[in-house]
């Protein structure tokens, strides 16, 4: 039983598991509500910043590291029972939820817009909303448990993403 134990140490030593890969590896989002701006990380570098909207005030939006636990396509809006693909549907497109305040991923998201020209403003009610073009691309990259990491600062998003470990 010793022996089994002592190879399998050092095998797991060796050869490391998907569980201790690194972070910089998985796909990454930041969302910076000083600048209302999404950066999207994948292999260690910034692929691509989209502009975003973020809380009328700003503790509706809530900062922290969240995961992804929520992806549909045309989101239905249970609010207003608007259904999904509506023009008047304000998720637009694509809904991630992710799981702020000990929520499931049904409260808090990133989702398109039928209002394009809210983008970059704050506006939202405590969701991040993208134009519909860019949450689309977005939700194909990125996989349920993405990590999503909700802050204001003035800091670059290299320099963010380095302190959360996203990239090197």
């Amino acid at each position: 039983m010793r022996l089994l134990m002592a190879i399998m140490l050092s095998c797991s030593l060796l050869w490391p598991t998907t569980s201790s890969a690194s972070s910089a590896t998985q796909p990454f989002i930041i969302i910076n509500k000083a600048t209302n701006q999404l950066a999207f990380i994948r292999g260690g570098r910034i692929e691509a910043v989209y502009p975003v909207a973020t809380g009328v005030t700003t503790a509706l939006t809530p900062e922290g590291l969240f995961t992804v636990k929520v992806k549909a396509k045309n989101p239905y809006y249970r609010k207003k029972s608007i259904p999904g693909g509506a023009p008047s549907n304000p998720l637009g497109t694509r809904w991630i939820g992710f799981d702020a305040k000990g929520t499931d991923g049904r409260i808090y998201g990133i989702h398109g817009t039928n209002n394009s020209q809210s983008i970059g403003r704050y506006i939202t009610q405590g969701c991040v909303r993208m134009h519909n073009r860019d949450v689309e691309t977005l939700y194909e990259k990125i996989p349920e448990g993405t990590k999503v990491f909700i802050v204001r600062s003035n800091e670059s998003f290299a320099v963010l993403a380095r302190q959360q470990g996203a990239m090197r």
